[in-house]
């Protein structure tokens, strides 16, 4: 009977392996390798900014790649019937060091600070730590490679930095020191040529004295004294009893300012508060967006603001007080996929991006809400024939106010030419040069060289039928809900090398534009002639056409611009649609025209079904239109796109996606037809929509570069939230002391109602 009980549970175990084997295999048909193309999400959630720190950790998908939270993992199973997740958890745990390296350094202090003067203040900035002479002191290899150091102007050789730099006193190369926990610092090029070369000792510039620096070993890890500093620093021209005045004339730079380092920060957290984690000069990109969902438009275009708030500030993960933030992966990833820049890693223009996430909104916003509405306004040009007198009125679209920045109209003219002189004096002596003031730019000069009239050297008039002097005014047609300000600092020297320019800015924390508002034809005045006709001839027919602006293209202006290697057909396109107004405004159309589908494809004048010297555009195909109108838009809306496009179907879907906010104001019947007749008798479709209001603002954020270049440096925001400045520097999010309103760059207004 033993025997045929061990036998009944060999059957039982058997049986039961069965099923666990035919659960095991229906799980493993799910799992899928993942080829070298494929991207494991391994440390985000598809759905929120949960992570593996997150409560319940990240579950990967292990067929899609994808990561989902723990309220997102069960749904994801519901609806794909996956059952195989890779479960990740991390757990942050707190260095555990011995106390006895502790008591230590408090025994050593106690007695520094005993055997100080009473007077002496070196103690208030003494470390408590006694440093060991190095073992590479007094053999230290320096190299006679004719390295000279200047006494100021460091900059890291490979990331432009400005501050936390380090000279390795081998071969005299000045680099970035280490990149700290909450993201700032260096970005570790010092410790990188260490590791290169094995050249031990750095000192830190900025930190010598008469009687000292600060040197560091990275062979020792540790901070350390070398007794012959002196000489080592002397082979590269640099004088210790000199450096004491250079520190001390050092101007507070913008990388202290803007980040307020000077100041305790109290971190904050909590719905609106959540840090992003900088995934390597993604500054830019972390500042624009903490922005941007502050605005309710963008809020509630992607979920209810309270879920949005409590997702952003659950998924945060605290350690030790501290924010470790979220990390934007796939965002990243999403925004910036085919871009030629915003794909990289590289650091990026932060307006430049903002344009960029605007037109994706505007792209993917054809049915529904489009919160980038908050930020659309209207133009409104108003040039002036001066032969004539007579006027021409056009309006533009545009998100982004750019203010130039008037040197010569600085408050402090005196004192910036003074320290030039003092500048060109300490050169010349070969002694250390004074610390150069910030130019002061009063806020009211940069709005009134927005609003002044420029003049026109080259503009064709329909008037007076050739090329005359005019002027052009701008104003608002509309005024947004949302005012972005730019404030152009980036500019080119006479040497055509790109800079910077220092200057500090009154930005008010109120605005009132009402006076800028446009107000179109005035009472008698008499506009310049719409149209003029003209015929072009080609072999196979007859064309009449009517031109805007001339009826002739500016034939020199057409080829500079395709001396500078753009194509012809965009070439005229810019000279027609700028009215020969002259190679600037062409200039500038080309440019702001370069990503257009059409861009380069034949000129074909308003009122033409096709080029100038070509045959009459084909009817459009019944295919490509069924293709089209299959997409939601509507027949009228698919024959535009096609005559638009010489009738090219990819070159067409791209053209209609480019030109919305006009196929938007074509009225679309149930049948997906346009109502109102044929092409030719509808009437001309209106502007785009805007939201058009009082011209009062009050500044509720701003965005800070600091670095010499949009291509280097770092971003931080300051955001108003319940009359609280709030800095956020990626991760690090803390309440402000003193927002450095003055040295801004992106500025945010939003309206004061009445």
């Amino acid at each position: 009977s033993g025997h045929r009980g061990v036998l009944y549970l060999v059957i039982l175990w058997l049986e039961e392996m069965a099923e666990v084997s035919e659960v095991l295999m229906s799980v493993l048909s799910t799992v899928r390798v993942p080829r070298p193309g494929d991207r494991v999400h391994k440390d985000e959630c598809a759905f929120s900014f949960a992570s593996p720190e997150s409560e319940g950790g990240l579950y990967v998908c292990m067929n899609s790649f994808l990561g989902f939270g723990g309220q997102f993992v069960e749904r994801h199973h519901a609806r794909t019937g996956q059952r195989a997740y890779l479960h990740i958890t991390r757990t942050r745990k707190a260095q555990v060091t011995s106390v006895l390296p502790l008591m230590s350094r408090i025994r050593r202090l106690n007695l520094k600070w005993l055997s100080a003067p009473v007077e002496c203040t070196a103690v208030t900035t003494w470390d408590g730590e006694v440093r060991q002479e190095s073992k590479h002191a007094a053999e230290l290899k320096q190299l006679d490679n004719g390295v000279k150091i200047p006494p100021s102007g460091w900059r890291c050789e490979v990331c432009d930095l400005q501050e936390n730099l380090w000279m390795n006193l081998t071969d005299g190369k000045v680099l970035c020191g280490r990149r700290y926990f909450d993201g700032s610092g260096g970005n570790n090029h010092a410790l990188q040529h260490f590791q290169q070369t094995g050249y031990p000792l750095a000192v830190k510039l900025g930190t010598i004295t008469p009687d000292g620096a600060d040197v560091y070993s990275y062979d020792e890890d540790d901070m350390v004294l070398d007794s012959k500093l002196a000489e080592h620093l002397s082979h590269f021209g640099i004088d210790m009893m000199t450096m004491e005045k250079v520190r001390m004339n050092q101007r507070v730079g913008e990388w202290e300012v803007i980040q307020e380092s000077g100041a305790t920060l109290r971190p904050l957290w909590g719905p609106g508060l959540t840090g992003m984690k900088n995934l390597g000069n993604s500054c830019y990109l972390n500042s624009v967006m903490q922005v941007l969902f502050t605005i309710p438009d963008f809020q509630e275009k992607s979920v209810p603001v309270s879920v949005t708030l409590s997702v952003m500030d659950g998924n945060a993960f605290f350690f030790q007080g501290d924010q470790v933030g979220i990390a934007p992966r796939m965002f990243k990833a999403l925004v910036g996929r085919g871009h030629p820049e915003f794909s990289t890693n590289r650091q990026q223009d932060a307006q430049e991006f903002l344009l960029h996430f605007i037109n994706m909104v505007e792209r993917n916003c054809r049915s529904g809400a489009n919160p980038s509405e908050a930020f659309r306004f209207l133009v409104e040009e108003r040039i002036v024939c001066q032969q004539s007198q007579k006027a021409k009125y056009t309006q533009r679209v545009d998100y982004i106010v750019q203010l130039p920045v008037p040197m010569d109209q600085a408050t402090n003219t005196d004192e910036l030419q003074e320290a030039e002189r003092l500048r060109e004096e300490a050169e010349a002596s070969g002694n250390p040069p004074p610390a150069a003031p910030r130019a002061r730019i009063p806020f009211s000069v940069c709005l009134d060289a927005l609003s002044e009239p420029e003049t026109l050297t080259d503009f064709w008039s329909s008037a007076v039928q050739g090329k005359t002097t005019a002027t052009k005014t701008t104003r608002f047609a509309s005024f947004p809900d949302y005012l972005v300000i730019q404030i152009k600092k980036f500019t080119f020297g006479l040497d055509w090398v790109p800079k910077k320019l220092d200057v500090s800015i009154d930005v008010p924390d109120t605005l009132d534009l009402s006076a800028l508002r446009g107000t179109g034809q005035q009472p008698g005045e008499e506009l310049l002639p719409e149209v003029a006709p003209c015929v072009l001839y080609s072999k196979r027919h007859l064309c009449t056409c009517m031109f805007l602006s001339a009826p002739v293209l500016d034939d020199s202006t057409v080829s500079q611009l395709c001396e500078m290697g753009f194509p012809m057909e965009a070439c005229r396109k810019a000279v027609y649609y700028t009215g020969n107004t002259g190679i600037d405004a062409a200039m500038n159309w080309v440019m702001g025209h370069m990503d257009d589908p059409d861009f380069s494809a034949p000129f074909v004048l308003p009122g033409c079904s096709s080029a100038p010297g070509s045959t009459p555009t084909e009817s459009a195909s019944e295919e490509h239109l069924a293709t089209i109108v299959s997409m939601g838009f509507s027949r009228d809306q698919a024959s535009r796109a096609l005559r638009a496009t010489s009738n090219v179907l990819e070159r067409a879907v791209d053209w209609i996606f480019s030109h919305l906010d006009d196929l938007e104001s074509m009225e679309v019947s149930e049948g997906g037809r346009s109502e109102g007749g044929s092409e030719a008798s509808r009437d001309p479709p209106p502007g785009p929509r805007v939201r058009d209001g009082p011209g009062k603002y009050e500044l509720f954020a701003f965005i800070s570069h600091m670095g010499t270049s949009t291509m280097c440096g770092h971003y931080v925001c300051h955001i108003k939230k319940d009359q609280q400045w709030v800095i956020f520097n990626d991760q690090k999010v803390c309440a402000s002391e003193k927002p450095p309103k003055d040295l801004g760059y992106l500025y945010f207004y939003r309206r004061v109602a009445e």
